[in-house]
């Protein structure tokens, strides 16, 4: 069993091989290092080179504008974190019952089926942006009271819409991606077609379809930013009026890093969901 054990492909022994392996990854390490570094040298040596940088500098990254505008930012993203965490839920229930439409196999709820379809080609073939002006300006037109026709409530309705599309089409795929006989194995056991979905399906295609959700949470997070062409001062209206008080631009700047110290964490975390189930696959 141990001459076995140090046998490796091609019947080298295992610790040379290990060594070879270890030597190419520090090889590879190091040009990604250096190629790296070429780069960024580059950024740094040429950019400021450029003409005009003097004034790109004093209109997008000057530090007096960024220490002023700054702390209103961060209390103006608190809107988009608002906005965002009520509007998550809704559309996870919204996408679950439309995927579920969608996989209604009796024929007694096939129109269903057909709401379903027609909903998820009607929300994913409009851009986001004119569905909320659809809603945002269209509902509140209609001549309600308040807070009937809130920019924050038809905005949040719009964001649901849109995006329960997606995250519908994303539960489909991971419910099609059950296989069959987990429901003939379950039906043969004497469960109902609604407890094979809840206890059966459900479970496996939710946990399989997480790392997709994930990002379409960051793309959530991203688009809420949207409603500010109707009318809520979340962070990107209120970097608008910075910029407009300053005549600066660097308060889009803060926007952007803000959204980037909550995103970039966020994306990171389904990278690391992905490469988990793929190792558990493999």
């Amino acid at each position: 069993m141990s001459q076995i054990d140090n046998v490796g492909v091609g019947g080298k022994p295992r610790s040379r091989r290990q060594a070879y392996e270890d030597k190419l990854r520090r090889k590879s390490l190091l040009i990604a290092v250096m190629s790296s570094a070429a780069v960024v040298l580059a950024m740094v040596v040429l950019v400021p080179m450029a003409p005009g940088w003097d004034r790109v500098v004093k209109s997008f990254f000057n530090w007096s504008v960024m220490t002023r505008t700054f702390p209103g930012l961060l209390e103006a993203f608190v809107q988009n974190i608002m906005i965002f965490a009520w509007s998550a839920p809704l559309i996870a229930v919204l996408g679950l019952v439309i995927a579920l439409m969608r996989d209604a196999r009796s024929p007694v709820l096939f129109p269903l089926r057909i709401f379903g379809a027609a909903y998820t080609d009607i929300f994913r073939g409009l851009p986001v942006i004119l569905t909320v002006y659809l809603i945002g300006f269209g509902i509140p037109g209609l001549g309600l009271s308040r807070p009937y026709n809130s920019p924050y409530l038809w905005g949040t309705v719009a964001l649901v819409l849109t995006y329960s599309a997606y995250v519908a089409e994303i539960f489909r795929g991971g419910i099609d991606s059950v296989h069959s006989s987990q429901r003939s194995a379950a039906q043969s056991l004497g469960l109902s077609d609604r407890d094979v979905m809840r206890y059966v399906v459900l479970p496996q295609a939710i946990r399989k379809v997480v790392p997709a959700q994930m990002n379409m949470l960051i793309a959530l997070q991203k688009d809420v930013a949207l409603l500010s062409f109707i009318g809520p001062v979340e962070i990107f209206r209120q970097a608008g009026v910075y910029k407009s008080l300053s005549a600066n631009f660097t308060p889009y700047v803060g926007a952007a890093i803000i959204f980037l110290a909550v995103t970039i964490p966020a994306t990171r975390y389904a990278d690391y969901l992905m490469q988990k189930q793929a190792r558990e696959r493999s």
